[in-house]
């Protein structure tokens, strides 16, 4: 128990809305408050190239929200995910530059597009699982992006199309010390929406049919409708991430959502923790900030005594590709519950100091 809340011994809660808080403590809330603020703080201190990997975390995520949702809460499937994700990039550039709709309305709107897409494969997925559904997602993939790359009227085609940079009242976001802070607002916007969401009755039924269908079932519980809704759910998310991932490219191509990206996805939410809005945030950031590790690590190696010894040479350039699968093995081999697991491990450690025994 001590692993899973940090709420002091004789600290009961007395009505709903104290047992369903989003802080459970004020030292947790004093916590994000002041992460906060320091990434507000960020684009006064940080360079190009750190603004750059924050705001990859930051529509990543969202996306990856979504993810974890159909996948961690409510126990389904997908290896499409990235579909979802450049459909949503495509359907925001697509309303902005053929309807003249501000970036600041195309953005939710393609959420809302991207959604309606999501129920549509959802429907027959619903009645699907295991190996089956992802079948049916891995088609949804492949079906999406031959749709990318036909949809000239859509998508552009191959030559892909250009989106417009995100603005409000005439002032653009063009730069990333300016993006950053709108990348910033949708993360917490969206993460606030996730977790109140959880805790709410739809949420907790999703959970139910994660946890056993058939007693969900018994309860009075939709399976059919809470599967096509979770779909429904982690389409809302890809879309608005992908939308964000657009605008700040200010250019989308159908070769940035293929299945190595839907792989990428999965990784995150497993490195971070299935089920954990939380983990959700830090597998992202893990899977984004190893490859630039891993970059720096090559960058080192190459040319010294070990690269001459194991005459690696050209072969260092792929560490960064290998990287990425050995950190998903090994996470599933020796931390399956993520890193979202082993943090509340090491602030129950600190909590129970010195008697954490």
């Amino acid at each position: 128990m001590a692993t899973q809340s940090l709420i002091p011994a004789g600290d009961y809660r007395t009505t709903y809305a104290a047992d369903t808080t989003i802080f459970p403590t004020a030292g947790s809330r004093y916590a994000v408050w002041a992460g906060l603020a320091l990434l507000c703080l960020a684009p006064l201190v940080l360079d190009r190239y750190w603004l750059s990997l924050l705001i990859q975390i930051g529509y990543f995520a969202v996306a990856a929200l979504g993810l974890n949702i159909l996948v961690g809460f409510t126990g389904q499937i997908s290896i499409g995910h990235a579909a979802f994700f450049g459909f949503g990039a495509f359907a925001s550039a697509w309303l902005s530059n053929n309807y003249g709709i501000p970036v600041f309305f195309a953005i939710p709107l393609a959420g809302i597009i991207t959604t309606a897409v999501g129920l549509i494969f959802g429907l027959p997925a619903a009645r699907l699982k295991g190996l089956y559904l992802a079948i049916a997602t891995l088609a949804a993939q492949y079906i999406l992006q031959d749709f990318f790359a036909r949809a000239n009227w859509f998508t552009g085609g191959v030559a892909g199309t250009a989106a417009d940079a995100f603005s409000i009242f005439g002032f653009s976001f063009d730069t990333d010390h300016r993006y950053f802070y709108v990348v910033l607002a949708y993360l917490v916007l969206t993460f606030v929406l996730a977790t109140n969401l959880m805790r709410s009755r739809d949420g907790r039924a999703l959970v139910a049919v994660r946890d056993h269908y058939l007693s969900a079932e018994m309860m009075g519980i939709n399976l059919t409708r809470y599967r096509t809704l979770s779909f429904g759910l982690s389409a809302f998310f890809a879309g608005i991430g992908g939308a964000l991932y657009g605008h700040y490219l200010q250019f989308v191509s159908v070769e940035g959502f293929g299945i190595l990206l839907s792989i990428q996805f999965l990784g995150m939410i497993i490195i971070g923790g299935l089920g954990s809005i939380m983990g959700t945030l830090m597998g992202t950031a893990f899977m984004v900030l190893v490859p630039e590790a891993m970059g720096w690590l090559t960058d080192a190696v190459r040319g010294s005594a070990l690269d001459r010894a194991l005459a690696l040479k050209d072969n260092l350039s792929f560490l960064r590709e290998m990287a990425i699968g050995l950190v998903i093995v090994l996470f599933l081999m020796f931390e399956p519950d993520g890193l979202a697991h082993r943090w509340r491990q090491i602030k129950a450690y600190w909590k129970l100091y010195p008697f954490s025994h």
